[in-house]
């Protein structure tokens, strides 16, 4: 190779590197710097995969070891809020991604099976692990908790409350998990339950936690419910339904609920609308996934229902994630033997990057509450 050659190469390295320095440089972030949320490079590819691939190469280049970050969670709060998502590359595959969520319904009955098979199927021993005992994958409620398990007791009590559970009423739960709130509101409010979700895995533990318990748990798509309910609630399920199905969704709803009921949404959204979830989170994590908006919400619930309460308590989805995290950490020798290092490169990045997302605020959670006709008088919604 002539030497012309070599410095042409060395150039376009330096150029990389040097654009991504500068990004970083404006969020606070030092390439080999000596602080917890700097990034530490191994190897020099790098520069040049984030800049073509954007968040995905970003991702599985963390997930490659072929960079380091002692904080993840602090690189992500401040990637976040400097606005850096903004300005990466979008790869022509995103882009067309973009498109086909635009265009295409990628939550169809067929599909929808696919996030059961990719994510919740991982393994139960994993859940197990991070999880609170009632299992409850969605945040946890810090208004006086301390703890884990005493934050998802607490979000289960507000959600039953306020559905305002009385003994005897039947109750739908859709997308039940692994049957936490199921078996709560059996336990403490002497409803019935029928659960739905599409992982088998979450089926068969569900079942074992609502043993002696007036609760079904089902296997099957929400779309073919057909019954009659006193109330439904549905917990971290929307986020899987899409833009293409949300019309629906909340048709089903309308159609299993009594017109005297009451329906809770719990979800994750987004302060701006988009079709689709980051390209990483898309690939690894929650295939066909979307997060909805306000707007989404009440415009494709308008004909159906009352909004009757909203609140807003994306903070704690942070404090629940990194004790989810450091769970992962404390019990990775438990299972280490079932996952190999770069799965756990790969669920380490997954959740300090949504713990910095919902502390820099730029992703929010619902709790929505609804009513046929709206309720005479109004409702005083717990908090």
């Amino acid at each position: 190779m002539s030497s012309s050659c070599i410095e042409n190469t060395v150039a376009k390295k330096n150029h990389w590197s040097r654009i991504i320095s500068e990004m970083l440089q404006s969020a606070g972030i030092k390439i080999n710097g000596s602080r917890p949320f700097d990034i530490k490079v191994h190897n020099p590819r790098f520069f040049k995969r984030v800049l073509q691939q954007g968040s995905l190469g970003f991702g599985e280049s963390y997930m490659d070891g072929w960079w380091d970050c002692e904080r993840l969670d602090i690189l992500f709060h401040r990637i976040l809020k400097a606005g850096l998502d903004n300005n990466l590359p979008r790869h022509m595959k995103d882009i067309f991604r973009i498109a086909g969520a635009r265009l295409l319904n990628l939550q169809t009955k067929k599909r929808a099976w696919m996030v059961g098979k990719k994510h919740y199927d991982i393994g139960n021993d994993l859940f197990n692990l991070i999880l609170d005992p009632y299992m409850q994958y969605s945040c946890g409620y810090w208004k006086q908790a301390t703890t884990l398990e005493q934050a998802q007791q607490d979000k289960l009590k507000l959600i039953c409350e306020k559905l305002q559970l009385k003994p005897g009423m039947k109750l739908l739960d859709i997308g039940c998990g692994w049957g936490g709130l199921s078996a709560y509101a059996a336990k403490n409010y002497g409803v019935s339950v029928q659960g739905v979700t599409i992982s088998k895995e979450q089926q068969k533990l569900a079942q074992q936690h609502c043993r002696g318990l007036e609760v079904e748990i089902l296997l099957q798509d929400y779309r073919d419910l057909h019954n009659k309910y006193d109330r439904i609630v549905s917990v971290g399920m929307f986020e899987h339904v899409g833009p293409k199905n949300y019309q629906t969704y909340f048709d089903v709803v309308a159609r299993n609920l009594k017109q005297d009921g009451l329906f809770l949404l719990h979800t994750i959204g987004s302060k701006v609308t988009k079709n689709n979830v980051d390209p990483w989170i898309n690939k690894y994590i929650f295939p066909n996934g979307c997060l909805p908006t306000v707007a989404n919400i009440s415009h494709t619930s308008e004909k159906q229902f009352v909004m009757e309460d909203l609140h807003n308590f994306g903070a704690d989805y942070d404090r629940t994630l990194m004790a989810w995290y450091q769970r992962f950490n404390q019990g990775w020798d438990q299972i280490s033997q079932q996952y190999d290092e770069r799965f756990r490169r790969m669920f380490s990045y997954y959740l300090n990057a949504c713990a910095g997302a919902f502390r820099a605020r730029d992703i929010q959670l619902w709790q929505v509450l609804f009513s046929p006709n709206g309720v005479e008088g109004g409702i005083i919604v717990p908090r």
